[in-house]
């Protein structure tokens, strides 16, 4: 289920960001200066009162039950790799910071090694948002099959994969059958969990059919599972002891970083940001599940928020109706209305305008009135929604020698035929696109390509110009009102604009660079000379 591409003995790569998702870096978490609220097998794990502990390595120290005493050549590997690149594992571990204490509480419970707290590391190096070729989701990496069976939905608002609480407890009961089926043998529970049960039981057999051990290290097994292991128990032996690998852990306190609080309902997610006094991205990081400007209106009707944020967002969603948390509007149906055109115009699925007004078909007639649920805010201000994160993604170029291609899909299409036409190869053009290899490719769907000049003088799909234009800023815009204005995203002027991007708001006179349009697309490569 591993991100991380598979290697041979010896070898070892850090996770390929460009597969780990929409986003390469996940913001740091948010620094307050208010109270924090009072958070309301083979061996036993006790479990640790979290004031006993230091900090949250210290308490995952206490719980290891892996046999860490270990001198394999692929374990070697890994633990050169990792202790001469600290500024990976303090990467990863800014990352999980948010979700950790989470975590190890947990695996605790349920008697679990916490050395497998670390488990996202290798998976998905703790990118909530992490999407694999192979069609794995989340920080635990669940492909769509595993994820349903495990209570996972995956629908357009919500992907359960991604979400904290339930990803978490999926894997919890995955790892937990995985061990018990194979009699208490954590080593291939693991593999099992990268490559699959039946995998690991075909290669017991076949050593046991010719006299050979059957322990993991000893397992005819893929490339990629031979390396998984190794991983975690080569971060496991680092984070025992850093010293040793010239490490210094970063540092992550040994209590909650966030609380789960009940909201009963449907809510904007920028809304129910300003109601907590934090930013819409800190939102979306605690509950990377739903996919939307909105939670998901059949649940999970929750939310994780700062554990010092959650008092004062319990307050204020007692004072707001269920009927205020999402933005409505009253829409007239029109002569060639369908009820599919008006939700995709209304960035809305059929289902929910049938269950918003209560409708037992899709048939719709004009001058009908319709109650839609809309998005209170600039749709671009949403940016860790999915599709504000797949816009990011498309419009990341590769490199500065590539120009940007837009691509509609056409009935007969496949990954393999575009790849084809445009030279290059199905890994990367689903890449460029956060595609799996076996994602649904829809007519109409777009995606992007880039090229090299060469291959994009003679493509037939559309290319990019753009101009410069520096934009003076007006009171009361703000950057969302100016990417509206420009047509262009509220990334694209951070991106151009360094000085504002670390800026909550903006302040009147501040000459901000824009990009005007000249045809239908922005080249990203042109963009970066501004």
């Amino acid at each position: 289920m591993s991100l991380t591409e598979s290697l041979e003995d010896g070898d070892i790569a850090e996770a390929d960001t460009e597969q780990l998702g929409f986003i390469d870096t996940v913001p740091p978490v948010e620094s307050t200066t208010e109270d924090s609220e009072e958070a309301t097998d083979e061996q036993l794990v006790t479990t640790i009162k979290p004031q006993e502990h230091a900090d949250i390595w210290e308490r995952i120290r206490a719980g290891y039950q892996l046999d860490l005493d270990i001198d394999r050549p692929r374990l070697s590997s890994q633990l050169r790799w990792f202790s001469s690149h600290p500024s990976y594992l303090d990467r990863v571990s800014k990352r999980g910071e948010r979700y950790l204490y989470y975590i190890v509480e947990e695996l605790e419970k349920a008697g679990i090694p916490t050395e497998i707290a670390l488990l996202p590391i290798v998976e998905s190096g703790f990118d909530p948002f992490g999407y694999s070729h192979g069609r794995a989701s989340g920080p635990w990496q669940f492909i769509p099959s595993t994820g349903q069976m495990y209570g996972l939905d995956q629908t357009w608002w919500y992907d359960g994969r991604r979400d904290i609480i339930g990803s978490t407890q999926a894997a919890i009961a995955y790892l937990t059958r995985l061990h018990k089926m194979f009699d208490g043998n954590w080593l291939h529970a693991l593999a099992s969990y990268n490559s699959g049960e039946g995998t690991v039981m075909r290669a017991i057999r076949k050593n046991k059919k010719a006299g050979k051990p059957t322990d993991f290290w000893s397992l005819d097994l893929p490339r990629e599972t031979r390396a998984y292991v190794p991983k975690l128990i080569a971060l496991a032996k680092i984070i025992k002891d850093p010293e040793k690998y010239n490490y210094s852990t970063y540092s992550i306190p040994n209590k909650p970083y966030f609380d789960i609080v009940n909201i009963g309902g449907q809510i904007d997610l920028a809304q129910a940001a300003e109601m907590a006094n934090v930013s819409i991205d800190e939102v979306y990081l605690l509950n990377p599940g739903f996919n939307q400007w909105a939670t998901s209106p059949d649940g999970p009707h929750r939310l994780l928020m700062p554990i010092s944020k959650a008092k004062k967002f319990r307050a204020k969603l007692a004072e707001i109706p269920s009927k205020e948390r999402v933005t409505w509007v009253r829409y007239s149906v029109k002569a060639g209305d369908n009820l599919l055109l008006v939700a995709k115009q209304h960035n809305t699925t059929v289902n929910v305008l049938q269950d918003v007004n209560k409708m037992s078909s899709s048939m719709i007639r004009v001058g009908q009135e319709l109650m839609i649920p809309v998005a209170g805010n600039n749709i671009e201000s949403y940016t860790l929604s999915s599709h504000q994160r797949l816009l990011a993604k498309q419009s990341k170029a590769p490199n500065r020698n590539r120009i940007k291609i837009n691509y509609t899909v056409n009935s007969g299409d496949s990954l393999w035929s575009i790849a084809n036409k445009y030279k290059t190869d199905t890994k990367t053009l689903a890449r460029w696109n956060n595609m799996g290899l076996g994602d649904p490719l829809m007519p109409g769907k777009k995606l992007v390509l880039w090229l090299e000049p060469d291959q994009s003088k003679n493509s037939d799909s559309t290319r990019s110009v753009i101009k410069k234009v520096v934009y003076t800023i007006r009171s009361g815009e703000s950057l969302a009102v100016v990417a509206n204005k420009f047509k262009v995203s509220i990334n694209d002027i951070r991106e151009w604009n360094p000085k504002v991007s670390s800026k909550k708001y903006v302040q009147p006179k501040r000459q901000s660079h824009s990009s005007c349009k000249r045809g239908r697309w922005l080249n990203n490569q042109q963009k970066g000379l501004i």
